[in-house]
């Protein structure tokens, strides 16, 4: 693919919401160089790719992120422990990798930053990736409810 003012005005977009949305410095690791788009019928980036791999989508109604299993591999890879984690009980992983919901009632442990609507990185003990998708409840909810949804998984690992 070759690089153009648009191309590169493109990287430099989707770079700056993953830095707003995961916090700085974020957005240079989460998408390389080597990264391409998809877009819209209008023009406008919709997925970033790697390869064959969706990294993530850029959601038409808010503009920010939602991670497609390898970006969620990625952002694991990047940001330490709790950060943007929902920890589950390890007897509900192996449904939660094929791609079920996590239940509030479920999980151990969450960021205390999660916020109703962030996209979140869902782990096993010993922080192992199960899945990515959004948070139902801020952190402290999750951890405190025992009923509802706590994350809406989009993506389980395959």
């Amino acid at each position: 693919m070759s690089t153009n003012c648009f191309e590169t005005s493109s990287h430099e977009r989707v770079r700056t919401i993953a830095d707003l949305q995961f916090g700085r410095g974020v957005g240079a690791l989460l998408f390389p160089d080597e990264v391409g788009f998809t877009r819209s019928t209008t023009g406008r980036v919709r997925n970033i790719m790697l390869g064959r791999d969706r990294l993530a989508t850029i959601r038409a109604q808010d503009g920010r992120l939602t991670l497609g299993i390898e970006g969620a591999r990625r952002l694991h890879a990047i940001l330490p422990a709790p950060s943007y984690r929902v920890v589950i009980l390890d007897e509900v992983e192996e449904f939660v990798a094929a791609g079920k919901n996590a239940m509030a009632r479920h999980v151990v442990m969450a960021d205390p930053m999660i916020r109703a609507g962030d996209e979140v990185l869902v782990v096993a003990s010993g922080d192992q990736l199960v899945a990515t998708g959004t948070a139902m409840l801020s952190g402290d909810e999750m951890t405190a409810c025992m009923y509802g949804v706590g994350v809406n998984v989009r993506s389980g690992r395959e």
